[in-house]
């Protein structure tokens, strides 16, 4: 079933779940609830009143409850962690994985924060204050420090029976994949409880265990890195190693799926001039017109100034512009291709670039590519360029300049397209800032500069304007 359709038929419960909390029937509650998913129950959370969510989340079995809590707009977590009994929260807090009590801590205030930090037991609050070291942008920020770790000696049974015993417990977050390591910690392989499950009993796991080095990460991985490794080999599970090779944690799935939507929403509000604030979703259903106002408005007024460029260039040749008048009926169209053409090759770029398809090592294929592909294109449009203006009856000199002058733009245009991805990539700039409007406007002042210079030497009547 579509996730659309999902939460519309469990949106018709909503109106027999406010009925059955007016009633205090609360059994009937329970299993009426306990039918939903917790994603779907956290996408429809903000559908209550204060009251009903709180009662409506202490019905939850602990499993569903951390679940639940996990998916809920920081907000709503924030309200139920101020409104909750002590005991409850410091169960909530027990069952949930130490990646995510982090991803929690890190985002609520400082206030929340330090109530969530009092209710942590002491072994656990050394390992979340760790996590807490980390860069967001890094692996270490994301890595569970609970996992089942083998030995090479023991037996398959062995093992079997140490993760049956430790199974119960939610904090262990991976239970498809596990490490061997030696008495000092060091990572020897892994092994699959699908192969755990196949294999001989009485056989030692260094036995059947594979080996893991093409998978491991460091702490300080950047997170787009993780998440191409994770796309490249299919994974469920890596390993994190320390500098001395001894495993430090382990980074799921789950994890990852969260670092692409953070990255794609990151890229797309940056492609589209939005302020990203690290990947935060805008969501109509939370947020206020001041918050709309304060993600763009930066954009818009920076946008405004540099598109003041255009103006001083007409301003420039407003002379050649009086003297033929013919040249502003093209002045659209070459800087809407233009533009066009820019953008269409630094978003190619750009999609590259995050996908690992495009690295500094083979820029220069990219680059003949691109120059080869431009060159084509160019003489195409600017053939059809020509033909457009030669209709116009204004002369073949005039249709020439615009023709000419649609091959350079579409080149230079191509060009910048490449070129401004690849070095804010190389001086440590998200490349989608300069995608869209940037390019457009570059290619819009240099396609202006372009336009008529070609016409002053082409044209006659224009020649010694300057």
């Amino acid at each position: 079933m579509k996730k659309d359709t999902r939460l519309q038929a469990w949106a018709l419960l909503i109106p027999e779940i406010k009925q059955l909390i007016k009633e205090k029937n609360f059994k009937a509650l329970k299993d009426v609830i306990n039918e939903i998913h917790p994603t779907d129950l956290a996408e429809g959370f903000s559908n209550f009143e204060l009251e009903e969510k709180l009662i409506v989340f202490r019905l939850l079995n602990s499993n569903r409850a951390v679940a639940l809590f996990e998916d809920l707009e920081p907000q709503e977590q924030i309200f139920l962690i101020e409104n909750m009994e002590t005991n409850p929260l410091e169960n909530l807090l027990t069952d949930m994985p130490v990646d995510e009590k982090t991803k929690l801590l890190k985002k609520l205030p400082e206030r929340v924060k330090k109530k969530l930090l009092n209710l942590i037991k002491k072994e656990e609050l050394i390992v979340v204050e760790n996590n807490l070291k980390y860069n967001e942008n890094i692996a270490g920020s994301v890595m569970n420090t609970y996992y089942i770790s083998l030995s090479p000696t023991m037996s398959v049974k062995q093992s079997i029976e140490k993760i049956h015993s430790l199974s119960k417990f939610r904090k262990y977050s991976d239970m498809n994949t596990f490490y061997v390591i030696d008495n000092e910690g060091r990572l020897l392989g892994g092994i699959s409880l699908r192969k755990l499950i196949a294999a001989p009993s009485d056989i030692k796991v260094s036995e059947i265990m594979s080996s893991v080095n093409f998978i491991k990460t460091k702490p300080d991985t950047p997170l787009e890195e993780v998440a191409k490794m994770f796309a490249k080999y299919d994974l469920i599970v890596s390993p994190v190693v320390d500098d001395n090779d001894r495993l430090i944690g382990i980074i799921t799935v789950d994890d990852v799926i969260d670092i692409i939507n953070t990255i794609n929403t990151t890229q797309i509000y940056s492609v589209g001039k939005m302020s990203a604030e690290g990947g935060e979703e805008i969501k109509y259903a939370n947020s206020t017109s001041f918050d709309l106002v304060r993600r763009r408005i930066g954009w818009l007024i920076f946008l405004a100034v540099v598109n003041f460029l255009s103006g001083s260039v007409l301003q420039t040749f407003e002379s050649a512009l009086a003297t033929v008048v013919s040249l502003t009926f093209f002045i659209p169209m070459l800087l809407d291709t233009g533009g066009n053409a820019g953008s269409q090759t630094s978003v190619t770029i750009i999609r590259g670039l995050a996908t690992g398809d495009v690295t500094f090592k083979n820029v220069w294929k990219i680059v003949k590519l691109e120059l080869v592909a431009s060159l084509i294109m160019a003489l195409l449009v600017g053939f059809v360029a020509f033909f457009r203006a030669y209709l116009i009856g204004e002369g073949v000199l005039l249709a020439v300049v615009v023709g000419l002058s649609m091959v350079v733009v579409i080149l230079l245009s191509i060009s910048t397209g490449v070129a401004l991805p690849l070095l804010s990539k190389k001086i440590g700039i998200d490349s989608a800032v300069f995608a869209g409007p940037i390019i457009t406007t570059v290619a819009d002042v240099i396609g202006l500069i372009v336009y008529f210079k070609i016409a002053q030497i082409i044209l006659p009547q224009l020649r010694g304007l300057h």
